[in-house]
């Protein structure tokens, strides 16, 4: 039980200590100041384009290999559909509120997701016209 008792306080000392100390970090925070490396670009902008490069390229492998394929095998064209046309909304959403990084990464994923449901239903066409 004495055991216990110890770990709690150390526990709270430390989780006060921890608070303590981010309490002074005000300074460290992302502030929209032009970027070192793209001056024309702010930091906020540059980890958005980062940010944006996972998602916006995570459709990209089940096209790939649907191309490698020619087979429509294991896929469904309706998630990329959807997507495509909510990355849509996103794009007038990143020009309502002028973010460069939303608006380029919603262009390419409604271009990847357009081309994966182009090339499913040429695939399945072109599967149905073989099975006849």
């Amino acid at each position: 039980m004495a055991g216990r008792g110890r770990w709690n306080g150390t526990a709270i000392g430390m989780l006060a200590l921890g608070v303590m100390t981010m309490s002074g970090c005000e300074s460290l925070g992302i502030h929209d100041t032009n970027s070192l490396l793209f001056p024309g670009l702010l930091k906020s902008e540059i980890w958005g384009f980062i940010a944006g490069l996972g998602t916006t390229l995570a459709g990209l492998p089940d096209l790939i290999s649907m191309l490698k394929r020619r087979s429509t095998a294991g896929m469904n064209p309706r998630m990329a559909g959807i997507l495509a046309v909510f990355q849509v909304l996103w794009i007038y959403y990143g020009l309502l509120i002028v973010s460069r990084p939303v608006i380029a990464w919603n262009i390419i994923a409604v271009v990847i997701n357009s081309l994966t449901v182009g090339a499913y239903t040429y695939f399945s066409r072109r599967e149905k016209a073989l099975s006849v």
